[in-house]
């Protein structure tokens, strides 16, 4: 929505501006000047990118536009999941959990938070950390630089698509430069026509570098940042799970793992101790004694 507002303010502002100073709104419109920019810049595109990243890209888009970030309910889902199976854990040992990792499709557990099991690559980096944990050989500080070190794989492979529409915004201005130079050809070709003429194709010519520009500074340039700071926001959940996952290798109750976790969080988006709490609760486990305790803390 804010990109729709966005696009709208500015794309008034300049009609209503160039209109204001008495240009003619009617000549902006060239369309074959739009295919060639847009046309080079999609084959550009397609010719630097492999065809994984260009699907990741129109998928990041999707999600830029939908902005779609962790909420606060997405927040708690995490956590009222690892705290069900941290309590079970503590409570019932190992063979009591394994089946809650080997599929979680079919786990009680996971099946209350859908939020979670629709991220695939969430939910495989929860089961794939706590069968470490199951297993029991690591220490914490090895499973810590284990998650650093598939945290920024997974940083790197998310900001690929940024990457990939920063790279086309750069060369729009340069795409829009080549269509206009194209268009003074035009109108070189067309020397001996009257001066009104002439004037109409250099005038069309122009607008190919206009439109470069608007494009990468007003659309895909922002559009690129958009992706970056979704597809950042969704990596804030794998902190929160690393955190919560590492206090308990530690030794801290579930309860208060799940602070470790709560305090990564934006303060824009984390929920409240008490939040923490009532959802822990209604996943089977109380819990309220340790709360009081941060609580009394705070």
């Amino acid at each position: 929505m804010t990109i729709l507002i966005g696009l709208i303010i500015a794309g008034a502002s300049l009609i209503g501006g160039f209109a204001a100073l008495g240009g003619k709104v009617s000549v902006l419109w060239q369309p074959w000047e739009l295919v060639i920019i847009l046309g080079v810049a999609i084959g550009a595109f397609v010719v630097a990118n492999p065809m994984k990243v260009i699907r990741g890209t129109l998928v990041a888009v999707s999600d830029a536009l939908r902005n779609a970030v962790p909420n606060k309910r997405e927040y708690l889902d995490v956590l009222a999941l690892l705290y069900g199976l941290m309590r079970e854990l503590r409570a019932k040992g190992r063979n009591q959990v394994e089946p809650h990792i080997e599929d979680p499709n079919t786990s009680p557990i996971f099946q209350k938070y859908p939020s979670v099991l629709r991220n695939a690559s969430l939910t495989t980096f929860i089961c794939d950390y706590f069968r470490l944990i199951i297993v029991g050989n690591a220490r914490a500080h090895e499973i810590e630089a284990l998650v650093d070190e598939e945290l920024h794989t997974i940083h790197r492979d998310q900001m690929k698509p940024y990457h990939a529409m920063s790279s086309i915004a750069d060369a729009l201005p340069a795409i829009g430069i080549i269509a206009a130079v194209l268009g003074v050809i035009k109108a070189m070709g067309a020397i001996d026509q009257s001066p009104q003429l002439l004037g109409s194709l250099i005038g069309a010519a122009l607008v190919g570098t206009f439109v470069g520009i608007f494009f990468s500074y007003s659309l895909f340039g922002p559009i690129a940042s958009k992706i970056r700071n979704v597809r950042e926001s969704r990596l804030r959940t794998y902190i929160v799970v690393k955190q919560t996952l590492l206090a308990f290798m530690n030794g801290a109750d579930p309860q208060i793992a799940l602070e470790h976790g709560r305090k990564t969080i934006s303060d824009y988006d984390r929920p409240t101790i008490d939040e923490v709490e009532n959802e822990t609760m209604s996943a089977g486990g109380a819990g309220a004694d340790n709360v009081q305790d941060l609580q009394g803390a705070a």
